[in-house]
């Protein structure tokens, strides 16, 4: 037996094949996956309902200046921004005049 055997796999150039074998199917895959999701995508946008776009009028209106449910939210706030009521007395104050359900404070 010589001092340097040869190696079983067939040395540098089947190596090299190999190589180029495998980073080949690796390119194929990631080109049919790519495929696979822009087609999933084209299909996903044509069967989604497209929106109509809303007009900035139709989101609201501003209040009439004379409102007074608008009037008492600006009270609340300068009281707020005063200092005269804390975060969750005018939390609380807005959601009464609102007429939502009061949350708890954690």
């Amino acid at each position: 037996m010589p001092f340097f055997a040869r190696p079983a796999r067939g040395g540098l150039l089947a190596t090299a094949a190999r190589t180029a074998v495998v980073a080949g199917t690796a390119q194929v895959v990631t080109g049919r996956i790519a495929a696979r999701q822009r087609a999933r995508a084209a299909q996903a946008a044509a069967a989604a309902p497209t929106a109509a776009p809303v007009a900035p009028a139709a989101l609201g209106a501003p209040a009439p200046a004379g409102d007074p449910t608008t009037e008492a939210l600006r009270q609340l706030a300068q009281l707020h921004e005063q200092g005269v009521l804390s975060y969750a007395e005018f939390t609380a104050a807005k959601q009464r005049l609102l007429g939502l359900p009061e949350t708890p404070a954690s």
